[in-house]
């Protein structure tokens, strides 16, 4: 298994431990709670925990992601949330009741170690009324970006609370609670983690050496496209044909010999020109040529769109050509202005690239590839405005359909969590001895060249990233690092890496490397760890941006008639822009060409004399982000919505991925079953049974409390906006003026059953009206609400109703400046 969890923090192995905090929910059946301030009172958990049913494989869970109150984007209330939701009802071994609320997370240090406070309430068999306690819970944890879930499965209870219950009790307690929770399901969802941590306290790590030189930047009013080229047009000849293609683009763009006319596939239209800065015209009748194309998969598009839709002149779209990458802001029959509510800026609403300005006339703000540029007009000049953006812009509301764009601004708590994930490592453990390496060719005998400011060389008549480290040779490829003696091989899986690979500056071509590490290694299996930067998202001026910003020209040249052509990814050239629920950039829409973006995959085996020819887009790795992607270091090419683990191509057994427990905690979650019961606002929620309100269960009102453990030990409900606090023997006053005391179930200064030593928080002095602890309960409350809201909105990007431009489910080309809540 993973060494994920070894915290040095005491006997962690020796526990599979109090993980009640972070389960997915048991099933109970709950009647509707009284609403807060209604005749009959208000809203509190009652006196008894009803029996519950045993958790099934068809359990529901608790929580259901009701929709948001004017959030037509909202799932529709049976969608589930992706962990599960809250709160969590589980039958003991015994016969007993155990309810465990949302966890309040207290720290998440360096994504790797959480620590959280969860109330539980836990009622013995035979008992008619339920104890409330608090535990203080810490655990080391793994994180599925992909799934947007973090899991806790190995828990340390270093406190408990439970009033009036003698010590001898809570241990009793705490060990039927270690035996309940399944390993599987030892999960809570990203979004809530997130919502919970005070963002101040991340502190970016700007990459040294990252670029924002601004890209050339068209504009048009009209349709337009815009080819771009990776450096002057390769031809490339076509077998017993007259026609030449251009390598290094991602449009279908030929050149025929004969006439040296140039022919542009538009979509289903073609376009003609005697050079590439046009101007381009309707082809009309296409030269014969084209019909005679070899018949295999290179072409297929191409010959779909034989003989080519009839276009007329004034139809033409205005095609721009660059020879270096670049990017196009396309609006539909000029700017339509919309107010940002509450700032003096506007948002063009009528274009897919994200645009703001400072007022109708002011400086345009223009987003791309995580870096923003502004210019006095659209026609530019464009200089780089991340560092100085107005003020304003960090007042751009959550609801706004452009909010995505808040991820790239300085000082928001959305860059700050873009910063967090791009932090947060993708692990994979590695059969050394099963996993194959990929096939390494050259072009020629091996070809390497030095790298500025090290004592390494880099290969670069090849599509792998091979170094050169004295007379060794390290390949990194998909997250994994090999070995070999020899430039050729034989590879094998290495886990052990040089430190001088480490010092490769970003300013380098193959700098992604140095973001896959070694984080265990023995005879038989290595363990690797990848950050976002090895895909190229990168941390620069407090954002997560795409790229390094550094332009790198192809190697390229003529072998067995062919031309080869070893390309590097580029920051610039196909709209990269950030989404909020992958994490991972995506590229822009078909003006940047047919298959999505800049760049292409057609590459001239050398060993076998054929050319292979796969058009695609440059983008992320292993087809993250929205819309299709293309990895052009692994070939991996497919579409998708949630995106993709680094190690998920590799589609073997010998590489286990550290995040595969994700895919079994969504099944688990998900399951379907006769629920009918949901949870609205941010309170704790009511348990559910997956028989259904119907369906024969028992009443759990205790479940639909807003419950909360303080700081101080004590537990505490959130009632008709004041707090509540547990006595201990069932009863629930007034926390206005509370006296601490040290309670005979407070297990200070013992151990508690994975012999860690706890202590007495209840006897800790409390402060409120302004104090600590009832201001953290606030902000515990409020962070409740975001967390629940967030994982609302999730499942509605998730189920396709969010197109990911916004946090709040907004997003598409509409009008307006936005909701609020």
């Amino acid at each position: 298994m993973l060494k994920l969890f070894q915290t040095g923090r005491g006997p962690v192995a020796l526990v599979t431990a109090v993980c009640l905090a972070l389960m997915p929910a048991a099933p109970l059946v709950a009647e509707p709670a009284q609403a807060a301030g209604s005749p009959g009172g208000p809203a509190g958990p009652p006196a008894s925990l009803a029996p519950a049913q045993t958790r099934s494989a068809a359990a529901q869970p608790a929580e259901s992601a009701a929709p948001a109150p004017g959030n037509k984007n909202a799932p529709a209330p049976s969608a589930a949330s992706v962990d599960g939701g809250w709160p969590r009802a589980y039958e003991t071994p015994s016969g007993g009741q155990i309810l465990v609320y949302q966890p309040q997370v207290a720290s998440w240090d360096a994504q790797k170690h959480l620590t959280a406070y969860a109330a539980v309430a836990y009622q013995a068999k035979g008992i008619t009324k339920p104890t409330f306690g608090s535990l203080k819970l810490e655990s080391d944890t793994a994180v599925s970006t992909e799934k947007r879930l973090v899991s806790v499965k190995q828990l340390l209870v270093t406190e408990s609370n439970f009033p009036n219950m003698p010590k001898e009790q809570v241990r009793e307690v705490v060990a039927e609670i270690v035996k309940t929770i399944p390993v599987e399901e030892r999960v809570i969802a990203l979004d809530r983690v997130l919502a919970s941590l005070d963002k101040s306290q991340i502190i970016p790590k700007n990459v040294e050496g990252v670029k924002a030189d601004p890209p050339p930047v068209f504009y048009s009013a009209k349709a337009a496209v815009l080819v771009n080229l990776d450096g002057e047009a390769i031809w490339s000849p076509i077998k017993d044909n007259d026609l030449k293609f251009a390598v290094n683009t991602n449009w279908d763009l030929f050149q025929h010999g004969p006439t040296q006319t140039l022919y542009l596939r538009n979509e289903t239209a073609w376009l003609k020109a005697a050079k590439l800065e046009g101007p381009w015209t309707p082809a009309g009748k296409l030269p014969e040529s084209f019909s005679k194309l070899p018949a295999d998969d290179n072409w297929k598009d191409v010959k779909a769109a034989l003989p080519g839709k009839s276009v007329a002149a004034k139809d033409v779209p205005t095609v721009f050509v660059s020879t270096k990458p670049a990017e196009l802001i396309l609006v539909k029959g000029g700017p339509i202005y919309s107010p940002v509510t509450g700032t003096k800026l506007v948002w063009v609403s009528n274009t897919e690239s994200d645009v703001f300005r400072m007022g109708e006339k002011g400086t345009v703000y223009y987003l791309v590839s995580g870096r923003w540029f502004s210019a006095p007009d659209f026609e530019g000049s464009w200089t780089f405005a991340t560092p100085n953006l107005p003020e304003d812009f960090q007042k751009i509301s959550l609801e706004h359909p452009r909010s995505r764009v808040l991820a790239s601004v300085p000082g928001t708590q959305q860059a700050a969590e873009a910063v967090l994930l791009a932090q947060v490592p993708q692990t994979a453990r590695v059969n050394k001895k099963e996993l194959k390496a990929p096939e390494v060719t050259y072009q020629g005998e091996p070809k390497f060249e030095p790298i500025d400011k090290t004592s390494v060389a880099r290969a670069v008549n090849t599509d792998k990233d091979i170094i050169k480290v004295g007379d060794l040779y390290y390949m990194c490829f998909q997250g994994v690092w090999f070995m070999a003696k020899s430039p050729t091989g034989p590879w094998a899986v290495t886990g052990s890496v040089p430190g001088q690979i480490y010092e490769i500056p970003v300013s380098s071509p193959v700098n992604n490397v140095t973001y896959v590490t070694v984080e265990d290694d023995d005879d038989e299996w290595a363990t690797f760890a990848t950050a976002a930067a090895y895909t190229g998202v990168m941390i620069a001026w407090g954002c997560a941006v795409w790229g390094s910003g550094w332009y790198h020209p192809p190697y390229w040249g003529w072998g067995g008639g062919y031309p080869y052509y070893y390309p590097h990814y580029p920051s610039y050239g196909y709209g990269a822009r950030y989404n909020p629920w992958t994490g991972a950039y995506g590229h822009s829409a078909v003006a940047y060409g047919p298959y999505g973006g800049a760049g292409v995959s057609a590459r001239y085996n050398p060993r076998t004399g054929t050319y292979s020819r796969g058009a695609a887009a440059w983008g992320p790795y292993g087809a993250r982000g929205a819309g299709q992607a293309y990895n052009p270091r692994t070939g991996t090419y497919g579409q998708t919505r949630q995106g993709s683990n680094v190690y998920g191509s590799w589609g073997s057994t010998s590489v286990q991925r550290g995040d595969q427990w994700a895919q079994t905690a969504r099944v688990t979650n998900n399951r379907t079953g006769n629920t009918t019961r949901v949870t609205q606002g941010s309170g704790g929620g009511t348990a559910v049974s997956n028989r259904g309100s119907g369906g024969g269960g028992t009443v759990a009102r205790t479940g639909s409390g807003d419950v909360y453990a303080g700081r101080d030990g004590n537990v505490y409900q959130k009632q008709d906006g004041g707090w509540q606090k547990y006595d201990g023997s069932g009863n629930w006053g007034s926390a206005d003026r509370p006296e601490p005391k040290r309670d005979a179930g407070a297990t200070a200064g013992t151990r508690d059953v994975s012999g860690t030593t706890t202590r007495d928080r209840a006897a800790s002095p409390t402060t409120y009206g302004g104090g600590s602890t009832y201001d953290q309960l606030n902000r515990d409350s409020r962070a409740r609400a975001e967390g629940q809201q967030r994982t609302r909105d999730y499942s509605s990007y998730q189920g396709g109703r969010s197109s990911g431009a916004s946090y709040r489910g907004g997003g598409g080309m509409r009008g307006g400046g936005g909701r609020r809540r």
